[in-house]
């Protein structure tokens, strides 16, 4: 840190008080814009400004100003992104001194309304060596040029800057962090204590089916299983998707996208159901050839089914990927002539090219059922 070339101690002080405030509870923004402030009062600085480059590193993110009042900030036609001398940090992290700002070959001038400046300093917000953003003074008062001292000042406050932002980046990461391993322990609570019960409710309802003296009493108790196993397979749906991020969504998150995305294409919403752990055994080469059946199957039912109802079900149990893609709809010849949009050929294929299956069935009740299974690795 470049205190050795601070020789006055009342601004050695405040740059020193500086740095400690990234000890308090300080919002980012709060105390990014206190470094900006002490950056302009310690260098006798007209205005001050802290560039934020986004996390690509191309353009800035966020800008803090200091010196300019709010009606001067309102008339300024735009705001920069990181062209021109403000983004020079980007390709250069040298600080830079000049007396007069415009004659730089990087200089573009000031946006329209934009109050005059002439001297500049500007220095590079840096923490291990990676760019944060600039930390840059204009019009020093009362000389035609900022000093050395006035660059070791500002470059000690720009380090301030950089370790608040990294901070701020690390806490960030660490709640996140908090957040997955949240989310797992409700999954493996979900899992362990609501699954099980119900599945063992479930055994029960099953033995009173057989014990039961009326048919009625039977077909009554059948519906419940029925509707706890579909209890079991929709919690067992959302503890998957707990596990699925951003950056690895899983076959479940990818397929409940697609066909959301395809939902403008019906009046209705097409239901999805999971059963298995479809998101760690199949494989990406399955899952590729899966998403487009589901893409090509649920398009050809909006088009041409005149359904008002349909459904996806994929399961992942015994080394077999099972997709079923069922509608109400005005149903089809199994050779497909009736409706030709459904290209049959093409997802016999898709089955095919991976060691699998694909059938048609046309229920007496109507609509159309497409059962698709392969193995789930590839």
């Amino acid at each position: 840190m470049p205190f050795h070339a601070i020789d006055d101690p009342v601004k050695l002080t405040r740059v020193i008080e500086a740095l400690m405030l990234l000890q308090a509870d300080i919002e980012l923004p709060l105390l990014l814009g206190h470094v900006v402030e002490e950056a302009r009062f310690l260098t006798g600085a007209q205005y001050g400004a802290l560039g934020i480059f986004d996390s690509s590193g191309s353009t800035i993110e966020e800008l803090l100003t200091s010196g300019l009042s709010e009606a001067e900030q309102a008339r300024i036609s735009r705001r920069p992104t990181g062209e021109g001398l403000l983004g020079l940090h980007l390709s250069d992290p040298r600080p830079l001194r000049l007396i007069h700002l415009d004659e730089h070959p990087m200089s573009t001038g000031l946006p329209a309304h934009h109050p005059p400046m002439d001297s500049m300093l500007s220095v590079p917000v840096e923490v291990r060596g990676e760019v944060y953003g600039s930390l840059v003074l204009t019009n020093k008062r009362g000389a035609a040029e900022f000093t050395s001292e006035d660059q070791a000042l500002v470059e000690a406050l720009a380090v301030a800057a950089g370790m608040a932002i990294e901070n701020t980046r690390l806490h960030a990461r660490v709640r996140d962090a908090a957040v997955i391993q949240d989310r797992d322990r409700t999954a493996r609570d979900l899992h362990d204590n609501v699954v099980q019960h119900l599945y063992a409710i479930g055994i029960t309802l099953e033995s009173m089916v057989r014990e039961a003296e009326t048919s009625a009493m039977a077909e009554r108790l059948a519906l419940l299983v029925s509707d706890v196993g579909a209890s079991i397979r929709q919690i067992r749906s959302s503890i998957y998707e707990l596990g699925a991020t951003e950056e690895n969504p899983g076959v479940r998150s990818s397929i409940l996208s697609l066909v959301r995305s395809l939902d403008p294409m019906f009046s209705f919403s097409v239901s999805v159901t999971f059963d298995g752990p479809v998101d760690t055994v199949i494989s990406q080469s399955v899952a590729d050839q899966l998403l487009a059946t589901i893409r090509e199957a649920v398009t050809n039912i909006g088009r041409h089914a005149q359904a008002t109802k349909a459904s996806v079900t994929l399961s992942a149990h015994d080394g077999t990927c099972r997709l079923r893609v069922s509608d109400n709809g005005i149903g089809m010849n199994v050779d497909g002539s009736a409706r030709t949009g459904l290209g049959l050929v093409n997802l016999r294929h898709r089955a095919e090219s991976l060691h699998g299956a694909m059938a048609i069935e046309c229920p007496e009740t109507g609509g159309t059922v497409l059962e698709w299974s392969v193995p789930f690795s590839q």
